[in-house]
């Protein structure tokens, strides 16, 4: 037993760097999914630039539900920025590590920003619903006050579930084998790749999950049950649509944003390719990012005609 614990220890390492296996291995398909997610970025980045600019330039945009969508815009693009360059940048030099330190630290940067959709989604789930169901009352609860409150609490959270999964991690030891099957450093990999304990960051990953995942999830379904309810109430077929109308947008972004997080999960269940995975893991890190832009742009009538104006100005 005193032997067997010995070689374990010699095989341990306090890790330099990973390695990032990324979708493919194929130099032909690394090339064509260089130049695929280059364009993703590079209209990811400009779709949620012209969204911000729109908002802040015009007055009528000076909203509550306007001042959630340009933060979540913000957080789109930090959020495809930790993960794809650092690919591209892969692909480009043929070069897939990545060192211990930016491999925490995009890890990092991964959990918080995905943290922060997650509550922004909610604080626009909430304003929706005090706009349909307390119309009368709206300017009073969501005042700037409540507003900047409401994202500063997305901000301290998302940082606390970051902190602390990334804080459990730096306990951990690996073996020699430290290749990532995936194009970005991902948590549940990393753990993976341990050769320590790590019942305790698996029971974290699922408290945390359930805490800094579920509750701003039921929010939102909280927030349109009440806000069904209070729609279905109403007398008038065309006021009903109407209210109905303005979470159009919303409900698009949130359906695509679970959508896609619960069809990665189905692909952990379903199938034991790491590689598989991450493939669909691309839809919820990166095709997210990319639609939403489009999906305000296109859904909602004073966004479009604020990016026409936008535009129209810059040419």
């Amino acid at each position: 037993m005193t032997l067997a614990r010995n070689t374990e220890y010699k095989n341990q390492t306090f890790a330099s760097e990973f390695i990032l296996l990324g979708l493919t291995d194929d130099p032909e398909l690394q090339l064509i999914l260089f130049g695929i997610f280059l364009f993703i970025y590079l209209v990811t980045v400009l779709g949620n630039l012209i969204i911000i600019c729109a908002v802040s330039l015009h007055p009528k945009l000076h909203t509550p539900m306007y001042f959630f969508l340009s933060n979540l815009s913000f957080t789109d693009i930090c959020f495809i920025t930790s993960t794809v360059p650092k690919m591209l940048v892969n692909i480009q030099k043929q070069n897939n590590a990545i060192s211990y330190p930016d491999c925490l630290t995009q890890m990092y940067f991964v959990i918080f920003l995905g943290g922060m959709e997650n509550f922004l989604l909610a604080a626009m789930a909430y304003d929706r619903y005090v706009a349909i169901c307390h119309p009368l009352r709206y300017t009073v609860i969501m005042n700037p006050s409540i507003c900047i409150l409401l994202t500063l609490l997305s901000v301290l959270s998302s940082t606390i579930d970051a902190l602390l999964h990334s804080l459990l991690v730096l306990r951990l030891s690996f073996c020699t084998y430290l290749k990532i099957p995936h194009f970005f450093c991902e948590l549940a990999h990393i753990i993976k790749l341990s050769c320590s304990d790590t019942l305790i960051n698996n029971i974290v990953v699922y408290l945390a999950t359930f805490i800094f995942g579920g509750l701003p999830f039921w929010g939102i379904i909280l927030s349109y049950v009440q806000i069904v309810y209070s729609v279905l109430k109403k007398p008038s077929v065309r006021g009903s649509y109407k209210a109905l109308s303005t979470c159009g947008s919303h409900l698009s972004v949130v359906s695509l944003f679970y959508g896609s997080v619960i069809g990665v999960y189905i692909s952990f269940a379903v199938t034991d390719s790491s590689r598989k995975t991450a493939v669909a893991s691309v839809l919820y890190t990166v095709v997210p990012q990319m639609l939403n832009p489009f999906v305000y742009s296109l859904r909602n009538k004073d966004m479009k005609e604020a990016v026409r104006k936008l535009c129209g100005g810059i040419l």
